[in-house]
C-alpha cells in the first residue's frame, strides 16, 4: 500500500490556506486540502465556495468557485470500508485511518487579478493601489504545488461589482451548473447582507444569458436565500 506523503509542521500556517493545486489546466484546476493538525478528516470547502491562488511566476492572483470534492482513499486500489464506528471511537481505536484519506477539490476559474508589478507597469498613473480584476480567464492557471486559499470576503464582494463570471459558470463541464451558479450567487448574497438591488441586477444579467429560459431562471433564483 502506498503510504500517504509527510505533512511538515506549519504552526505558522494562514487559517484559510486550505489547499495546494496539484493538476492544472486553462480552466480549472485540482487541489488537494491540506491535513489537519489533530486527527479528524480535512475539510471539505463547500459546493460554490470561493478559493484563489497565485501564479507565483507571473504573480497573478486567481479566482475560483469550487464545483466538486471528494474523500477517498490515498490507496487507489483499496476502497474505503464500512466500519461502523464513530469519529470519535476511530480517534481512538484506528487513528490511522485519517492519514489514509485524501480531500481533493475542482474549482472553475472565473478570473484574475495582475500582479502589482504588471498594474504600476501599465497603469502607473494611477498608482499602485489600483485595484484591477479582470472577470476571464488568465494567461495562464495556478502551478502545481502552488497555495489555495479561502478568498477574503471583501475579495468577493469587490470581485461582484461586475457578474461576467455568470457566464463561465453557466458553461462548466461536469457540473450541475444551475446549482453552481445558484451557489455561487448566494454566498456572494450573503457577504453582500441581502443588497436586494445586486440580486436584481443579477437576475437581469441570467435572463439575458438564458436567452429568456425563464424555468431555469426560476430554479437558480428560488436556491438563493441567507
Amino acid at each position: 500500500m502506498r503510504l500517504p506523503l509527510p505533512q511538515f509542521a506549519t504552526p505558522d500556517r494562514h487559517p484559510d490556506y486550505i489547499a495546494e493545486v496539484i493538476e492544472t489546466a486553462t480552466t480549472e484546476f485540482l487541489a488537494q486540502c491540506l491535513e489537519p493538525e489533530d486527527l479528524s478528516f480535512a475539510a471539505m470547502p463547500p459546493f460554490g465556495s470561493w478559493v484563489k491562488a497565485i501564479d507565483e511566476e507571473s504573480g497573478n492572483q486567481i479566482y475560483a468557485v469550487v464545483y466538486h470534492a471528494t474523500t477517498s482513499p490515498i490507496d487507489s486500489v483499496h476502497r474505503a470500508r464500512a466500519l461502523g464506528l464513530s469519529l470519535q471511537d476511530l480517534r481512538e481505536q484506528q487513528p490511522q485511518i485519517f492519514a489514509m484519506l485524501k480531500t481533493e477539490f475542482r474549482a472553475a476559474i472565473v478570473g484574475f487579478q495582475p500582479s502589482p508589478s504588471s498594474r504600476n507597469g501599465s497603469n502607473s498613473s494611477q498608482g499602485s493601489k489600483t485595484e484591477i480584476i479582470y472577470q476571464h480567464l488568465p494567461p495562464r492557471p495556478p502551478q502545481v504545488h502552488q497555495a489555495v486559499y479561502y478568498c477574503d470576503p471583501d475579495e468577493v464582494v469587490c470581485f461582484s461589482e461586475q457578474v461576467d463570471f455568470l457566464r463561465t459558470l453557466l458553461q462548466v463541464n461536469g457540473a450541475p451548473v444551475d446549482a453552481l451558479t445558484a451557489a455561487a450567487i448566494r454566498e456572494i448574497y450573503r457577504l453582500r447582507h441581502a443588497d436586494r438591488a445586486w440580486l436584481v441586477g443579477v437576475g437581469r444579467s441570467l435572463s439575458i444569458l438564458l436567452k429568456d429560459d425563464y424555468d431555469r431562471l426560476r430554479i437558480i433564483l428560488s436556491q438563493i436565500h441567507l
